[in-house]
């Protein structure tokens, strides 16, 4: 138990920074990382403990997202439409920030699952054999795959700056009412 009690400590805040920024939204990303330490504590030894705890969230992430994705759509509409009608009109700085965030994160959202996922684990710290372990990529690849990351999310970011939903000459499908 005491081993957890540090793993949990040690790795907690990093561990719900990064399911933040994966899922945009810090209660759930609390939800994981609570599932994530138990299933740490069910464990009778970890060998690489960072890289086997993002590896476990990552994929309760994506168990999750395949049953969810629709119905977090529908949620995430409903939180901004309540924003919207919640919000006053901040100062223009803080307009222009909330734009860029919103940027990044749509940006962030049309990259392939694994770019996103490379991205965010090196942002949170993550060194290439964690990340090669979590994702279970070759130490090589992750150097690759983090620069075609980083490419595409420029690509995407600059395409979403000039109102285009064009990305790398394709164009984004956008959702159809269901």
């Amino acid at each position: 138990m005491n081993d957890v009690d540090r793993l949990f400590r040690e790795y907690h805040e990093p561990l719900v920074r990064y399911l933040t920024r994966r899922l945009g939204d810090r209660d759930w990303a609390d939800e994981v990382a609570q599932e994530t330490f138990l299933r740490a504590m069910r464990q009778e030894s970890i060998v690489s403990e960072r890289a086997w705890l993002f590896a476990v969230a990552t994929n309760l992430v994506r168990d999750e997202a395949r049953k969810d994705a629709r119905r977090r759509r529908r949620l995430e509409l409903l939180r901004e439409q309540a924003r919207a009608e919640e919000a006053v009109e901040p100062e223009p700085l803080a307009i222009e920030r909330a734009q860029e965030a919103a940027l990044a994160r749509k940006a962030l959202d049309m990259l392939a699952e694994r770019d996103r996922e490379a991205l965010l684990m090196r942002e949170e710290g993550l060194d290439y054999t964690e990340i090669a372990s979590a994702l279970e990529l070759s130490i090589k690849s992750v150097g690759t795959t983090l620069a075609r990351a980083r490419r595409r999310l420029v690509d995407a970011y600059e395409s979403l700056q000039h109102g285009g939903n064009r990305v790398g000459g394709v164009a984004r499908g956008t959702h159809a009412a269901s």
